[in-house]
C-alpha cells in the first residue's frame, strides 16, 4: 500500500493519505502542501457567517478583533455591491466603529429607534476559546464589555474561529480578562483571585494596550473604551464551572464586566484544514 502511494505521488497525483488531513501533492520529486494562514482561516469563516446569516433589513452587531473584522469588510463589501441594502449595524469597540465607518456601513447604538429598541437580528464575533457546552472566553481585544451588551441583544450570535480556539475546558488556553474600575483595583484584583470558583488563578493586571491582550506593550495600565481597567487571569487547569464562574465574577463589586459569555452563543464557525464546519449550540 505504502510503496503505491509513494508511486503515485512520484506521477504527481493528489492522493489522500491515511491518517492524514491533507492530501499529498507532488510534483515528481517531493509533496507541496500548501496549509491556509491563520489569516485566510479567518476571512473564510467571517466571510461565511455574514453570507449565512445576514439579510437586507437586518440590525446587527459586529464584534471586534482580528476575525471579526472580515465580518465587518464582508458586511461592507456586500452593501457597496447592493447585494446588501438596509442594513443598520452597532459596533462593539471604536476600533469596529472606524472600520464600519471607513466601509460605508450605517451605525446606531443599542436603545434607539435605529435599532429597533436593542432588537438586533444578529451579532457576529470571534472568540478567544470555545469549550464543548459553547462557552466562550473573550476580551483578549479589550471590548469584552460592549461585546456582551451588543450580543446578548441579538436574537441570533454567531461565533467565528479558526480551530485553534477550540478547547477542552476554559482557561489554560487563554487568560480570562474581567473589566474592573480603577478606583481601588489592588483590592479588586484580589478580591477576584479569591473568589471560590477561579481558585488557582494568578491574577495580572493589563498593561499598555488594551487591545493586546496579555501581551505586555507598556507600563501604564491598559485603558478599555469605557476608561476601565483589565485584569487577565491566568490558569493551569481548567475553570470547573464556567457558569458559576461568571456569576461569582458578576456579583462582585467592583467588576464591570468579564470575559465569560455562556450560553448566549447561537452556532460556531470553524475553519481547519478539513475546510469549514458549523455547530450549533
Amino acid at each position: 500500500m505504502l510503496a503505491a502511494l509513494v508511486t503515485s505521488c512520484a506521477l504527481g497525483w493528489t492522493v489522500s493519505v491515511p491518517g492524514s488531513r491533507s492530501p499529498c501533492v507532488l510534483d515528481g520529486k517531493r509533496a507541496a502542501v500548501r496549509m491556509k494562514s491563520q489569516d485566510e482561516l479567518k476571512k473564510e469563516v467571517g466571510f461565511k457567517a455574514v453570507d449565512d446569516y445576514v439579510k437586507s433589513g437586518m440590525v446587527i452587531g459586529l464584534g471586534t478583533g482580528s476575525t471579526a473584522a472580515f465580518a465587518v469588510e464582508r458586511v461592507g463589501q456586500l452593501l457597496k455591491e447592493g447585494t446588501l441594502t438596509d442594513i443598520v449595524a452597532i459596533p462593539t469597540s471604536v476600533r469596529t466603529k472606524e472600520q464600519a465607518e471607513s466601509l460605508g456601513i450605517p451605525l446606531t447604538t443599542l436603545g434607539t429607534p435605529e435599532s429597533r429598541y436593542s432588537d438586533l437580528d444578529v451579532a457576529i464575533d470571534g472568540a478567544d476559546e470555545v469549550d464543548p457546552e459553547f462557552n466562550l472566553v473573550k476580551g483578549g481585544g479589550g471590548a469584552l464589555l460592549r461585546e456582551k451588551m451588543v450580543e446578548v441583544c441579538a436574537k441570533k450570535f454567531i461565533v467565528i474561529v479558526d480551530e485553534s480556539k477550540l478547547c477542552d475546558g476554559l482557561g489554560p488556553g487563554f487568560p480570562l480578562p474581567v473589566e474592573i474600575t480603577p478606583f481601588c483595583w489592588e483590592h479588586t484584583m484580589r478580591t477576584v483571585g479569591n473568589l471560590p470558583s477561579l481558585a488557582g488563578c494568578t491574577t495580572k493586571l493589563r498593561l499598555g494596550s488594551a487591545a493586546t491582550g496579555s501581551t505586555v506593550d507598556g507600563e501604564d495600565p491598559a485603558v478599555t473604551d469605557n476608561g476601565n481597567y483589565i485584569v487577565d487571569l491566568f490558569f493551569e487547569k481548567a475553570i470547573a464551572d464556567a457558569p458559576k464562574a461568571a456569576e461569582e465574577l458578576k456579583n462582585t463589586v467592583g467588576v464591570v464586566d468579564h470575559g465569560l459569555f455562556c450560553g448566549i452563543t447561537t452556532a460556531v464557525i470553524i475553519a481547519g484544514t478539513d475546510g469549514i464546519t458549523v455547530k450549533e449550540a
